[in-house]
């Protein structure tokens, strides 16, 4: 991948592991096109040269067409495209109204499917491009507490898996990336708006599922600049791989597929059911 590579990247908010990105991209001497909903929530990169902020909401066909060939006519060709944009969805999974649940595939999933289906024929004409999806290691291993928002992970590794073996004999490669606890705001962000409903099941375990909101923001939590840093500089080398996962707990989840699972799981709910 050309050192000079124009590179799309989105969920790109202050703070953020797409923010960190932008700015890993930016330093290797990539173009670099930083998109969010909303163009307020990505202020105060360090060194703004070499990126470009733009508006894009991955949940609309008609805007990631639009934006993808704004940037495909002025550059001339789309090298990387990073589908970060994610939302959380913490609570028990029958608590989730179905409008939340929907939003959160169409944020965390359909956006892959709907970016890759704009990018790829543009790729596809210079035999030439990488995507990189951002999954996550709950994806994988899921928890209690966070069912729509591990289920929406776990189908984007099976998006890039399918998508690996799809795209090659159109010379793309495609890296999936399952991070690990990484430093940013997204538990704070979700906090604003969370709350159980008066008839949940669950209102005994509100302290787990508060703790679970913030399991990926604890001491061991790698920060955004490093995680991007190893992110970068594998999308960058000649050829990508197809896997990737760092990040806090990422070597504990990758144990946790060795053994068995049922195991993992009665573990895992353990640590999250836990009484005062």
């Amino acid at each position: 991948m050309p050192k000079n590579c124009v590179v799309v990247v989105t969920g790109c908010s202050t703070g953020g592991i797409g923010f960190a990105l932008c700015e890993r991209f930016a330093q290797q001497g990539c173009k670099v096109y930083a998109t969010s909903r909303n163009v307020e929530t990505m202020q105060g990169f360090k060194d703004p040269n070499g990126i470009e902020i733009l508006a894009l909401d991955v949940t609309s066909d008609e805007d990631v067409q639009r934006v993808i060939q704004h940037i495909s006519d002025t550059e001339g060709r789309v090298d990387i495209v990073v589908n970060n944009a994610a939302t959380p969805a913490i609570g028990p999974l029958i608590d989730q109204s179905m409008e939340i649940i929907k939003r959160t595939y169409n944020t965390n999933t359909f956006s892959v499917i709907r970016m890759c289906k704009t990018v790829i024929p543009i790729m596809a004409k210079r035999h030439s491009g990488l995507i990189v999806n951002i999954g996550s290691i709950v994806g994988e291993i899921p928890t209690p507490w966070h069912g729509a928002y591990s289920s929406s992970k776990a189908a984007v590794q099976n998006i890039s898996e399918v998508l690996s073996m799809e795209c090659r004999p159109l010379g793309i490669n495609v890296m999936h990336v399952a991070p690990g606890s990484v430093t940013s705001n997204f538990s704070r962000n979700q906090e604003k708006w969370f709350s159980l409903p008066e008839n949940t099941l669950y209102a005994t375990f509100l302290p787990n599922i508060m703790e679970r909101m913030y399991a990926s923001q604890t001491k061991s939590s790698m920060s955004n600049e490093e995680f991007a840093k190893h992110i970068v500089d594998k999308a960058l080398a000649k050829p990508p791989p197809s896997y990737i996962s760092v990040g806090g707990n990422a070597l504990l989840f990758w144990v946790f597929k060795w053994l068995p699972r049922a195991w993992v799981l009665g573990l895992l709910w353990r640590l999250y059911s836990k009484k005062e």
